[in-house]
């Protein structure tokens, strides 16, 4: 059995004061939820007061980006390394945002994610493709890819820290969503990507969330599908409301 889980990326929202009230929110409503793992993922701004607002709870901490690089002249940039010593346990890389403003590729996401586990953090790794893609067929052949490229190099007995997101690009902040079989087709082609670079072993634990306009209204159609381990929401976790009704979907 794979533990369902379930992450809020809030994205470049939310003051220390905002994310210290919403985490708060959070932690009378989550704590108590131990059948599946909540990751919340501040803006770098708040993580060191959310991290210290966390402990002592079920309730995991996540970033939302770093370098690969431990440290040196990378003006801007945030290593695994000061990650790991705020607390946090998840990081979301290869984010469409960030694949698409600011022109991150597979080969970085890679580099990212081997940087992350050397580290002993754990990479939700994100892929996924755009409308124009999708509309010219391409979506089995471009996720397949990404795996492939992202995962590069990666061994057998690092993958139970990975966590690959499906987000299909033309879904996220649109309102659109894949239908909940449309997600979880792409994600069983993800997993027997999974098994073809690995084992079957590999691809029946790796855990696979889905991403891309999810809601309250859609959470459980999804996570009942039968390859769809999980969620990276965006704007419904900004709400305390909103995130708590998916986790407890």
């Amino acid at each position: 059995m794979r533990t369902p889980i379930i992450a809020g990326n809030w994205k470049m929202n939310n003051t220390v004061e905002e994310a210290l009230s919403l985490v708060r929110e959070l932690k009378e409503t989550l704590n108590d939820v131990k059948d599946r793992e909540v990751v919340v993922c501040p803006s770098f701004t708040a993580l060191y007061a959310v991290a210290n607002e966390l402990k002592g709870t079920n309730l995991k901490l996540g970033a939302q980006n770093c370098y690969f690089e431990d440290e040196g002249a990378y003006t801007g940039e945030i290593s695994p390394v000061m990650l790991k010593d705020l607390g946090v346990e998840y990081v979301v890389i290869g984010h469409s945002e960030r694949r698409t403003y600011f022109n991150e590729n597979d080969d970085l996401v890679n580099k990212k994610a081997k940087a992350l586990l050397q580290k002993g953090l754990k990479p939700i790794i994100c892929v996924g493709e755009t409308l124009e893609q999708r509309e010219a067929g391409e979506t089995e052949t471009l996720v397949r890819k990404q795996v492939f490229r992202d995962l590069d190099g990666i061994e057998p007995y690092q993958l139970k820290d990975v966590v690959i997101a499906y987000e299909p690009i033309w879904a996220i902040g649109t309102g659109k969503t894949a239908t909940s079989q449309e997600a979880n087709r792409v994600i069983a082609l993800i997993r027997a990507t999974i098994k073809e670079m690995y084992s079957e072993k590999e691809a029946n634990t790796l855990r696979i969330q889905y991403g891309g306009s999810v809601k309250p209204g859609n959470a459980k159609d999804l996570m009942n599908q039968r390859d769809i381990d999980g969620a990276l929401v965006g704007g419904a976790s900004l709400k305390a409301e909103s995130f708590e009704a998916i986790v407890k979907y």
